[in-house]
C-alpha cells in the first residue's frame, strides 16, 4: 500500500526529544532529554525538540516555554525549529484519511469500562459495525500485533501479547489524536533514525512499530533507559508532581544524571561549566555503559 507521509532521507542521525507541557522539567526528563542528546551528538547527529501538547486538559500553562528556557540553561540546544504537535492537525489527519481509504481503521463505540468488564483487552467488538466516525474512536485495523523488538539499550524486549493484538485507538472520541498516531506522524514527517527515551515506553514502542508496518515506513532504533523512581518505588513523574530542577545551578544535576547513566564523569568537572561538562560527555559517550534494567531508585 501506498501512503503520501514520507521520510526524509536517513543517512544522517537525526535524534529527538520531546516533552509533554503537563509539567516542568524533573530529574527523570533530564535523564532522558541528556541521554538522547549526548546520543545524538557523539554521531555527529541532529538533536530536534518536539513539544507533545496534544492533550490540552493535561497542559499547564507556561509549561512549554519554561521547558525549553530549562534545557537551554542546560547546555541543551537543539537543531531545527522546535515543532509543536498543537500545530500538526494537518499531517495527522491526512494520515486518518490515507488509513481510512485503505480500510485500516474503523469507528468504536466501546467505553473504557465495557473493556475492563470484557476482560481488559479490546475484543474487537465494533470492528464490523460500520459506526459513523464523528462521536466516536476511532482504531487501527492491527493487522502485524508486534510483540517483540530489540533495544539498543534493553536488548530483546518481549511486550504483553493481548496488547499487542488489540485494535489500537488512534484518535479519541473526544477529538483529540491519540499519542501513537501522533507521535510515529511527526517521526516519519521528521526523519527521525533514532529514539533515546525512558523505559515506561517500552510496550507502546510495540503499538508504534506495528502503525509503522501498516504505513509501509521504516522505524527508528529504540533505545530505552532506566526510569527514575523514587526510594519508595514511585515513578519520578510530572503526574506524581516530582520537583523541577534548578535552573540556576545545571551542573550538579548534569553529573547526577551522567553518573545513572553509567557515564563515569570525573571529579574535576564539579567546578567546569554546563557546556564544559557536556562537551566531556559527547567525546566519551558510551551507550553500552547505560544500566540494562527498567528503573534506578533514587536515594532515600
Amino acid at each position: 500500500m501506498a501512503f503520501s507521509l514520507t521520510q526524509r532521507p536517513s543517512n544522517q542521525y537525526r535524534g529527538r526529544f520531546a516533552p509533554s507541557p503537563s509539567g516542568l522539567l524533573h530529574f527523570g526528563s533530564l535523564l532522558t532529554a541528556l541521554a538522547s542528546y549526548l546520543d545524538a551528538k557523539a554521531n555527529d547527529g541532529l538533536w530536534l525538540v518536539r513539544i507533545e501538547d496534544i492533550d490540552p486538559p493535561r497542559e499547564q500553562a507556561g509549561a512549554a516555554d519554561e521547558i525549553l528556557r530549562t534545557l537551554e540553561d542546560y547546555g541543551l540546544h537543539w537543531d531545527e525549529t522546535v515543532r509543536y504537535q498543537s500545530q500538526q492537525s494537518a499531517l495527522y489527519e491526512q494520515v486518518l484519511t490515507e488509513l481510512e481509504q485503505h480500510a485500516l481503521t474503523y469507528a468504536c463505540a466501546c467505553t473504557r469500562a465495557q473493556i475492563k468488564a470484557s476482560g481488559g483487552t479490546y475484543n474487537g467488538h465494533c470492528q464490523h459495525l460500520a459506526l459513523p466516525y464523528q462521536n466516536h474512536a476511532t482504531r487501527l485495523r492491527n493487522q502485524f500485533q508486534t510483540n517483540h523488538y530489540q533495544d539498543l539499550i534493553q536488548g530483546a524486549v518481549q511486550c504483553d501479547t493481548n496488547l499487542a493484538r488489540e485494535d489500537f485507538i488512534i484518535k479519541r472520541k473526544d477529538g483529540l489524536y491519540a499519542y501513537q498516531l501522533a507521535v510515529v506522524s511527526d517521526d516519519i514527517d521528521q526523519g527521525i533514525t533514532h529514539i533515546v527515551r525512558g523505559c515506561d515506553l517500552l510496550e507502546p514502542t510495540a503499538r508504534q512499530l506495528t502503525l509503522y508496518q501498516t504505513l509501509n515506513a521504516q522505524p527508528p532504533q529504540y533505545a530505552h533507559v532506566p526510569l527514575i523512581t523514587t526510594h519508595d518505588g514511585f515513578k519520578l513523574s510530572k503526574q506524581n508532581k516530582a520537583p523541577a530542577i534548578d535552573r540556576k545551578s545545571p551542573q550538579a544535576s548534569i553529573i547526577k544524571a551522567l553518573e545513572f547513566l553509567g557515564q563515569q564523569p570525573p571529579n574535576t568537572l564539579s567546578e567546569a561549566t554546563p557546556e564544559e561538562i557536556l562537551n566531556w560527555a559527547i567525546e566519551h559517550w558510551c551507550l553500552a555503559n547505560v544500566p540494562k534494567q527498567s528503573s534506578i531508585a533514587l536515594p532515600p
